[in-house]
């Protein structure tokens, strides 16, 4: 069952359509509207960043693998649906997330080390050195999770597909780095790791990313991504109406393959980045793909949709919302942001 995501908890009971996850979300405010009122957030997209920043600052700080902060946000993403953030403490819970991630992905760190590490990174006030309490959250946060701690993450489909596609290091590192951004949005919720990948590449061939000198980092970041809407949906378009005249021919995927697609390898443990709209990362990185050049690999890429069954409406979803999430981003604010979380912390003394 790890291996097949076909048949994985992941897709079986982690897998919510938007509505879904609103309701989910309805719900646990509704328990408590007093509490609402009393302590009102930022916009979640907003929280979602400062949430990856954090993660991603204690997960450098100990050495860790990409691979083990992406499974660390998917379990605080998992566990935020099931609990109110105002009864928590968002902190703790990031700290046991990773601590369980890491044990869960073949890098485990002691928890002495990663309490201790994440009391150097927040506040005192937030997170002390008892690493009963980060033992205590670890049980919580797997009962919250039914036990479901196995995650198929998007990296390894990039992995398999890069060769196929003739990828090259820029457009394989752009791929990867829309990648690790996707985890600051809800997508990792509502659609399987193979779709992501997908539209990451498809971002990839179709992006070419500005020149970092000229704009700020995350404006760098959304011009990258808006540079290459129109031709991601025209190729999007284009796959959808070849799939149109090819209705009732296409592959099957069968065992631990995504349809449409050869067998997946495993990742590799080497490649790896750190959040926080990585896109922007390579901003300043000198593109010189020919157009015709890269066009021809986007229409390969559209016709190699076409030619599978891959659900071609998910990944305009995907590009829409990851379109929609770097527009966002320009308007983030670190200091608001952490203030209003440390606010209802200090007032609940959490």
């Amino acid at each position: 069952m790890a291996a097949n995501y076909w048949e994985s908890t992941q897709r079986r009971h982690w897998q919510f359509t938007k509505d879904e996850l609103a309701a989910m979300r309805q719900r646990l405010e509704d328990e408590d509207p007093g509490l609402v009122q009393s302590f009102p957030l930022p916009p979640l997209r907003h929280l979602n960043i400062y949430f990856n920043q954090q993660i991603n600052r204690l997960g450098k700080r100990l050495g860790v693998r990409q691979q083990a902060m992406a499974t660390a946000q998917v379990y605080a993403k998992r566990f935020y649906t099931k609990v109110e953030i105002r009864r928590t403490n968002p902190y703790l819970l990031l700290t046991t997330a990773m601590y369980l991630a890491c044990k869960m992905e073949e890098c485990p760190q002691h928890i002495r080390l990663i309490t201790q590490e994440a009391r150097l990174l927040w506040p005192t006030e937030f997170h002390n050195q008892d690493t009963s309490k980060v033992g205590e959250c670890e049980f919580f946060l797997i009962s919250e999770m039914n036990s479901h701690l196995i995650i198929h993450q998007p990296y390894r489909t990039l992995t398999a597909l890069q060769a196929d596609f003739q990828l090259n290091p820029e457009e394989v590192s752009l791929a990867w780095c829309v990648i690790n951004d996707h985890y600051m949005t809800d997508l990792p919720l509502l659609y399987p790791p193979h779709i992501i990948a997908l539209t990451a590449i498809l971002f990839a061939l179709v992006s070419r990313p500005p020149n970092a000198s000229s704009q700020g980092s995350a404006n760098a970041a959304a011009a990258a991504a808006s540079s290459g809407l129109s031709a991601a949906t025209a190729a999007l378009a284009q796959a959808q109406a070849r799939s149109a005249m090819n209705a009732g021919g296409g592959g099957g995927g069968g065992g631990g393959s995504m349809p449409g697609t050869p067998s997946l390898t495993p990742q590799s443990s080497s490649a790896g980045g750190y959040g926080g709209s990585d896109m922007s990362s390579i901003a300043a990185m000198d593109v010189k793909k020919a157009p015709e050049q890269r066009m021809g690999k986007v229409q390969r890429f559209a016709g190699w949709l076409a030619d599978s069954n891959i659900d071609v409406t998910a990944m305009v979803d995907c590009t829409q919302e990851l379109i929609s999430f770097y527009e966002c981003h320009e308007a983030y604010n670190d200091k608001n942001t952490r203030e209003q979380v440390n606010r209802f912390m200090k007032a609940r003394n959490l």
